[in-house]
This record gives C-alpha cells, structure tokens and sequence, in this order.
C-alpha cells in the first residue's frame, strides 16, 4: 500500500484544508501499524529518489494531522521506542551526506548538488519539527508527556540533535531554508525536553543529571574512527560545535571519547583540520580538571602532538598551538621557579620557548612574526625569572623585531616591546650589561616611527612610542640613572620632537 492510500484510509488531510485538525477516524488502523508501513515502503529497494520526497511531504502531514491520543496512546504508547528510533534513523539517512571514497575530494561542487541536498534536509527538518510539535502539545498530559518524552523519544532525540546539528550553521550543503529549519529544530528540540539551551539539552541541568551528550557521541562514535571520519565531512564540525556545548564540570566523564577524535583530527595532513583539532584540544585542556589529564600520561600525549605542530610554518595554526600550549603547560608543571634546580632547564615551558625564540630569529614572514610576537610575553611571564636562561637568544629576537615594520597594525613591534618590559621586570639585574644594544634599538625604532610617512596609523605610532618609553624608563631603573646621562647628550643635539618628547619623559619620571 503507498504512503498516499495510507493517509486517505486514515481520512487525514492537511490542516490548511480543514477546519478542524482533531483525531482522524474512528476506524482508522492503529499508528504502530501505519508506521511500519511507512518505514517498510521507504526501506524498500527501488523506491526512486522522487517517490520518497512524496513519501516525506505525506509523512509531514500524518503527523500534522494525526490525533495525539491516535498517535500516542495513552499510559502505554501506541508506537514502540524501538519503531520510532528506526522511523528517524531512515529518515536521517535519506538526508545524509554521501559517502566520500577518498579524504582528498569532498562532495561535488556543483550548485545543482548541493541545492538537492539542502532540500532533502529542508523537508526531513519539517517532519521532525511536526513530530516534536506533537510532543511538545502533549507535555502537560500526565498520562502522554512523561511518558513520550522519558521512553520513547530518549532513542530519537540523539538523531534529531545530530540531524539538526550538521545542517544548523552556513556549510556548503546548507541553504537559508535548511538552516533556518534546523535551527528552529534545535529551538523545539531543547523546549521539548524541558531544558533553557543545548548546553544543558546536552551535559544535564546538574551536576548529579545526566545529559544526552553520551548518548549523542555514541551515535557518533563509528562515524569518528580513523578509518571513518573523512567520509562524511560534517562529522568533524558536528562533534567539535557539540563539544564546545559541554563545559567543566560535566566533560570530564566524557575524558576518553572526546580525546582520540580530537587528537586524530589535530595528527591530519590538511591545516583546517590541524586547526580544527587544536581548538578541540584546548577546549577539554579548559574544562577536564588537571589531576584527569595528567592521569595514563594524556597530558603529556597531548604535548608531543602540540609540540610536533610548532615546526609548520602556518600562522593561524601556531597561533591555535601556542595558546593552546599556554593553558596545557599549567597542567603538565608546577609553577617552574618552584622546581629544583636540576629539573627547571627540562620543564616543558622550557622547550617550547627556546623551539619558539629559535624559530623568531631565523623567521622573515611577516605573519608568523606577528603570531610569535603577539605570544610571547605570555611565555615571559610563566617562566619568570628563569626567563633568564634564554636571555642572549631572547636580546638578539628583541633586537632583530624592533628593526623591522610589520605594517599598519604593528602587531610584531608591540608585541615585542610588551616582551621586553616583562623581561626588565623579572630580569632586571642583568639588564644593566645589556643597555647598550637595548637602548640603540629603542632608540632606534623611535627615530624610524616618528619619521615614518607610511600607512602606519597615528594611534599606532603613540602606542608604539610609549611602549618605547615605558622601556627606557624601566632600564634607566635597573641602570640606577644611567640612562638618563646617556640620553642627556642627545636630547640638546636632536630636532626630532618625538624623540624629544620620549626622552623627556625618561628624563622627567622618578
């Protein structure tokens, strides 16, 4: 029998047709048969891809139509748990992407493609909308609401999520419409379930209330082996956007089917992917307690795989990697002026800022020297003191940026400025056999920034020059008066009013 005839024994029509959208006929046949034929005729092989869109719409309208009480039953429901979950599981796999073959191409990238596969997600989101619509109307029913909602959807409400999920934000499979469907899926879907937003529809309300995010990573679990999680390319952006849903406290028991998936997307050959990992990554380092990660070594797994990733040469990946690695490095190590002296040159701060600076030093590409920069007071001010085990290299990176414009925006130069006040401030006392070549290079770049006729902004060259000041009035400090006397000569002989002005302020500060 067709889906057609079934609605037409059923006596349904659309509500736009009728007045009155109460139950169908007395003599309608019960909803658990209807639907099993529903899903025998949409499993069937040979079904064309038209006649299931037919089946679909009609699909949509039983459920819009159909009674509650029909549809549902009473204490004990009309339709079983296990019917229901095999109904939307068909249904999300006549929406789901096709299979890749190989990790290097993805789907077609033809409009027509794409424009089919948005509509195929715009009318199963509909016919998900109009089923949660039902359950949401039956809610304050005791004898329907607890019972739909704690029995049988439980082994739906994971698929729907996931459903709404890869189509809910701008991806080249989506339209307007197929967003906009899935969104608003999302909205019923976390009404329906009594929670305020997905975070909670995913880790719980409470502590002690389990969410559904267990139940949504083992539908996504097969789909997030290594062998797997290339052939379907929303699956890495379905799990990253679910796990950025779930916060402290509620990550940690989810330690271990979180962490490979994100290890194995941060290990791929292809940056968005690195990139993609990487913010995973740092997401559970966020929100797993210390004493989790450093339990079987996962802390320190996730370092080498960090570590490896400071030898590209991608500055939107090292700056992932190096923020990521500044909030891992609180995990792997006590504070490193606490250790004892023969572990301090090992700790892994240690290795990653002398990777870094040796990396500074030899690196001509402005956007990596801005991503360097831009991190590496941060390194400055974890170490500390011990800062002054890098010192020669660190004074030669210091130098060497202050020398070169970076462009309008002067991320490097003020980022290096930022590392050389930190640096005066934890290592003062051996500043003093360095002010020579420091106070050159100030110098230096003052005079170049305040003859600047470039494109560099005006706001950027103050923040510049009094970054170079608060330098120098920190030097002339650890040189006890030094660098007034040696800028007292240049003060009469200049006619540079910028320079004039930095130096009067050194001269000026007590």
């Amino acid at each position: 029998m067709e889906l057609s005839s079934l609605l037409k024994s059923l006596q349904l029509e659309s509500p736009s047709d009728r007045g009155d959208p109460e139950c169908p006929a007395a003599a309608a046949p019960p909803a658990e048969q209807v639907l099993s034929q529903v899903l025998l005729l949409f499993s069937a092989e040979g079904v064309s891809g038209s006649a299931k869109a037919g089946m679909v719409r009609d699909l949509r309208v039983l459920f819009e139509a159909a009674d509650c009480q029909w549809l549902f039953g009473g204490c004990h429901p009309n339709v079983t748990p296990k019917l229901l979950e095999d109904l939307v599981s068909v249904l999300c796999h006549y929406a789901a992407l096709p299979k890749q073959d190989s990790d290097i191409g993805g789907p077609p990238s033809n409009d027509d493609f794409y424009t089919t596969v948005a509509d195929r997600t715009a009318d199963i989101g509909l016919v998900f909308l109009s089923l949660l619509a039902k359950v949401e109307a039956i809610k304050g029913s005791r004898s329907l609401g607890d019972v739909m909602v704690r029995q049988v959807l439980p082994r739906c409400l994971g698929l729907i999520y996931i459903f709404a999920a890869t189509h809910h934000a701008e991806k080249p499979w989506t339209s307007s419409r197929s967003r906009s469907i899935a969104q608003e899926l999302l909205t019923l879907l976390v009404q329906v379930t009594g929670c305020g937003s997905v975070a909670e529809f995913l880790q719980g309300g409470s502590k002690d209330e389990e969410g559904r995010f267990a139940a949504v990573m083992g539908l996504l679990k097969p789909e997030l082996t290594k062998e797997t999680w290339k052939r379907n390319p929303a699956t890495k952006h379905v799990f990253s956007w679910t796990l950025r849903q779930v916060t402290w406290p509620w990550l940690s028991p989810h330690l271990e089917s979180v962490l490979a998936p994100s290890l194995l997307f941060s290990d791929d050959y292809q940056e968005e992917n690195k990139i993609l990992g990487v913010c995973c990554l740092h997401h559970i380092i966020l929100n797993v307690p210390a004493a989790d990660l450093n339990q079987f070594n996962r802390a320190q797994v996730v370092y080498h795989a960090l570590y490896h990733h400071l030898y590209v040469r991608e500055a939107q990946l090292i700056q992932v990697v190096l923020l990521c690695l500044l909030d891992l490095l609180l995990v792997l190590e006590k504070s490193p002026q606490r250790l004892s002296q023969e572990l301090r040159a090992a700790t892994p701060c240690h290795e990653v800022l002398q990777l870094v600076l040796t990396h500074m030093e030899a690196e001509h590409r402005l956007p990596l020297r801005r991503v360097y920069a831009r991190n590496l007071p941060a390194f400055v001010k974890r170490l500390g003191i011990l800062i002054a085990q890098h010192l020669k290299r660190l004074e030669r990176v210091i130098v060497g940026y202050l020398e070169i414009c970076d462009g309008p925006d002067e991320v490097a130069r003020l980022g290096i400025l930022e590392t050389l006040k930190c640096t005066i401030q934890h290592v003062w006392p051996r500043m003093a056999c360095r002010l020579a070549v420091l106070l050159k290079a100030l110098l230096k770049m003052i005079w170049g920034v305040s003859t600047d006729g470039g494109l560099t902004p005006q706001p950027v060259k103050t923040a510049l020059l009094h970054g170079a000041t608060e330098c120098l009035i920190l030097l002339d400090h650890c040189s006890q008066g030094q660098v007034k006397i040696l800028l007292e000569g240049i003060y009469h002989n200049c006619d540079n009013c910028s320079l004039r002005a930095c130096i009067r302020q050194v001269q000026e500060n007590t």
